[in-house]
This record gives C-alpha cells, sequence and structure tokens, in this order.
C-alpha cells in the first residue's frame, strides 16, 4: 500500500554511506512504513499493515531490494512480530533507542521517522539495543508475567484486608500474615460460618506471638453478606493467582533445564549457603539455586546480598554469560549504576547516573539495600557510603559493587571470596586512622598505641 506522502531526504546524497543495504522501519500499532535507498525501488518508502501477511510481504520486498539491515524503534512490544520475521528472514536487525533516533523538531510524520532511521543507519549513527538470544527471551517472557502475578496477588491480598476492615476484624493487626496457615485456616473457617472467637483463635499456630485472648477480641465484628461475600471472591482470586504462578514455576523449570551446563553439580556439589534467611513469599517452587548454579558455573548466591531470584533475574534479562559486554565498565554503564559525567566548556555539570529502566540494575539496588545488616565487607562498605553520602546514592554504590563483583565472578569462573577484600578493609582502616590522628593534633593531643 503506498503512503500518502513521500519525500527523499536531501542528506542521503551529501554523506558518506557505510551501510549502503540499509533499511528504516517506522513501527505502529495497525500499520509500518519502511524506507530503502531511493536507488533500490521505484517507491522506497512504502506502508504495510501489521497483519502477518503483510509483514512477511514486506519481507519479501525488502530481499529483492537487496537489504541486508533493518533499524526499528523500539516501540512498546508492536516490534516484536516483525522483529522475529525479519530474525527468521536473515536480515541483522537493529533495535534502537526511540531516544537516539529523534527527528528535526516541526517535520514529524511516519515517512519522515522512517527516512531519518534509514539516513542515520545507512551512515552508522545508530547501535543496537542489547538483545538475549531467543532461549533466554523465552524465559525472560515467563517470568516478567510471573512478576505480574505477583502484583495481582498482593492486590487480592489488599481486597481481604479491606473485606476484614469493613466487617471490624482486626486479625491482619494480630497476625503478621493472613495468607500463612493460621490466617488462612481462620479465613475459610469464617466463610464456613463459624462465628465463635474463642474458637477462631484456637486455629492459631502456636509460634504466634499474640495471645489467643488478644486474637479472639480481634475477631469479634460485624458479620455483613456482601462483605464476605468479597472475602470469598478475593480469596479465590488469590488461590488461582497462586496455581498460575506455580504454573509459571514449573514451565520455567522446564526451560532452563534446556541450557547447557557449565559445572556437574555431582562433580562439584553446590556448597551450602552461609547465611540462611526465611525465604521469600514469592520464592519459585524448585531448586533455583541449584539450576543457576549449573548454567552459571559459580555460585552467585555466595556474594552478600544476592539471593537465587536476583540471579535469575540477571539470568533472565542478559543470559548465562556476559560476553557481550567488552568491560566491566560497559556493563555497569548498560545498567545505569555509574556516573554520566555531563561536561560543557571544560566545566564539570552534572554526575548523575543515568535514567535507566533495567530489571537487573533494580534487583541488584534491592540486593544493596539488604546490605545494611551484613557483617561482610560488602556490608561495610555500604553502611560506610550510607554515612558519607546517603542513602540513596549509597544504594546505588553498592549496586554498582555488586555487579562490578558479578561480572569477575561470571568472566573467570572463580568462586567467590571474601578474603580479596581484607586489603581494601585495611587500606580502610589506615585512612580512618590516619584521619582521627589528624584530628587529634588539630586539638592539641597526641594519640598513643596501647602497649599489648
Amino acid at each position: 500500500m503506498p503512503p500518502k506522502r513521500q519525500r527523499n531526504g536531501p542528506w542521503s546524497t551529501t554523506t558518506h554511506i557505510l551501510q549502503p543495504n540499509a533499511a528504516g522501519v517506522d513501527i505502529g500499532a495497525t500499520e509500518i512504513y519502511i524506507a530503502v535507498p531511493p536507488d533500490r525501488d521505484s517507491q522506497p518508502v512504502r506502508s504495510f499493515r501489521t497483519f502477518t501477511a503483510e509483514l512477511k510481504a514486506a519481507a519479501e520486498w525488502l530481499k529483492q531490494c537487496r537489504i541486508e539491515t533493518v533499524a526499528m524503534e523500539s516501540t512498546g512490544v508492536y516490534w516484536v512480530p516483525f522483529f522475529q520475521i525479519l530474525e527468521a528472514a536473515g536480515f541483522e536487525v537493529f533495535l534502537v533507542n526511540a531516544r537516539h533516533v529523534k527527528n528535526v523538531p516541526g517535520r514529524k510524520s511516519d515517512v519522515a521517522d522512517c527516512q531519518w532511521l534509514q539516513y542515520l543507519h545507512s551512515v552508522g549513527l545508530l547501535r543496537a539495543s542489547f538483545r538475549p538470544e531467543q532461549a533466554v527471551c523465552a524465559v525472560r517472557s515467563i517470568l516478567r508475567h510471573r512478576d505480574s502475578l505477583v502484583q495481582i496477588v498482593t492486590i487480592h491480598v489488599q481486597h481481604m484486608q479491606k473485606a476484614l476492615d469493613q466487617m471490624n476484624l482486626q486479625l491482619h493487626h494480630v497476625i503478621s500474615d493472613i495468607t500463612g496457615v493460621s490466617g488462612m485456616a481462620i479465613i475459610e473457617a469464617i466463610l464456613n460460618g463459624e462465628r465463635d472467637p474463642m474458637l477462631l483463635s484456637q486455629m492459631c499456630d502456636k509460634r504466634v506471638k499474640a495471645s489467643r485472648q488478644t486474637i479472639a477480641a480481634a475477631l469479634v465484628g460485624d458479620y455483613r453478606r456482601e462483605h464476605l461475600f468479597t472475602l470469598r471472591q478475593s480469596l479465590h482470586a488469590y488461590r488461582q493467582c497462586q496455581d498460575l504462578i506455580a504454573a509459571c514455576d514449573r514451565e520455567i523449570e522446564q526451560q532452563l533445564a534446556a541450557f547447557d551446563s557449565k559445572v556437574d553439580p555431582r562433580a562439584t556439589p553446590l556448597p551450602k549457603p552461609k547465611d540462611r534467611h526465611k525465604p521469600r513469599r514469592n520464592q519459585m517452587k524448585f531448586d533455583l539455586r541449584s539450576e543457576m548454579y549449573r548454567i552459571y558455573g559459580v555460585d552467585l548466591t555466595a556474594v552478600p546480598g544476592i539471593d537465587a531470584l536476583t540471579a535469575h533475574v540477571l539470568f533472565a534479562e542478559i543470559g548465562p554469560d556476559l560476553s557481550r559486554f567488552s568491560t566491566v565498565a560497559a556493563f555497569v554503564s548498560w545498567l545505569g549504576l555509574c556516573p554520566d559525567n555531563r561536561i560543557s566548556g571544560g566545566k564539570l555539570l552534572s554526575v548523575r547516573t543515568r535514567l535507566v529502566k533495567s530489571r537487573v540494575a533494580k534487583a541488584l539496588r534491592m540486593a544493596a539495600q539488604s546490605l545494611h545488616r551484613s557483617q561482610s565487607y560488602l556490608g561495610s562498605y555500604y553502611r560506610r557510603m550510607r554515612t558519607r553520602l546517603g542513602t540513596p546514592k549509597a544504594i546505588t554504590a553498592a549496586a554498582h559493587k555488586l555487579a562490578r563483583v558479578i561480572y569477575h565472578l561470571l568472566a573467570t569462573r572463580q568462586a567467590y571470596e571474601e578474603s580479596v577484600f581484607v586489603r581494601c578493609e585495611a587500606l580502610h582502616q589506615q585512612r580512618l586512622e590516619n584521619r582521627i590522628r589528624r584530628q587529634a593534633r588539630a586539638l592539641g593531643f597526641t594519640l598513643v598505641r596501647p602497649s599489648t
């Protein structure tokens, strides 16, 4: 289908072309526009609808025009079908950041956009966004869907708490988790018609800290039909989502089994975890830590702050290795965890980190925040940065440190060893001692080390 208007960019005749067989695609929800070099077709800009048959016809037209590489913007999820069709057809596809290809203001149209993309790609000014291999993308899709289900579960729990509040049942104020064994037993009994507070309080586990009298007092309420109906539906939706999450766990486990092993767990067994913490509520229903150890070839959970779910987020977003990143600096820059120096006129204007929406960076920040009580070197580093910089910047600094540690472990496949930080800790203690001595001299005192 021909576009309504075509306009050949005058820039194409004055710039040295580095990619002569390049095309540009402007992605839309119902229509896409494709631009090829003007000498490849009498109609160098064409539009296609987003039906599968027309997307395949667009790929055939690009082959007829002798196109080898295609650039497109990452617009929502609309780019995914055409990207996969082009990749299967043998094209080199560049998925580029929309912020990097902004057109000249005042000249915004679908035709101009695809021509601008084609021009920038032909002169080599575009960089492809990172996208892992297809097998990793499959795991990533299920993990992101699972994360959405976990958020929906939270909403259903809030609905149950709201229904209890409306009946003035203060169960969630005397029990820390109403979705635990005690809470679910009491809610089930309420929905089955039990109203005796003392009998309901006896259903609590003996480990509940609140007394049975307190729990019984919290369960005296106004049982109304409409609120019981809401509570029943919320409980049903909560359990249904839990079943869906369990199905996601089974699918993820099956897909992880297809990845090659970098270590034999039978020959080199996984070491026992040093820190035993309470399992996370959204933890997967299979031995995820062993799977990550088998695929990575190194136990990332030995790093303080890193658990199996954090390691799995790293795997699902990047893959089993970090070979696509040439250096550790490139890796932390991609994560947006390093300073983004902005210099103008010889002056440093800003060192703030870039605004990057990365699930890996978010997971590392959460891991860094969990170091506030860790007795390891990384925990000491986080607390020291928090004292100097404040909590937000300390979290970013510790996440940066974790990213560098993970990159080193995956690049060398060496086990994490805390002793490598002994020298760093000794240097920090020496700097601390020197600063205290300078302060003492400034106040007229002399520090003397006690004899042992």
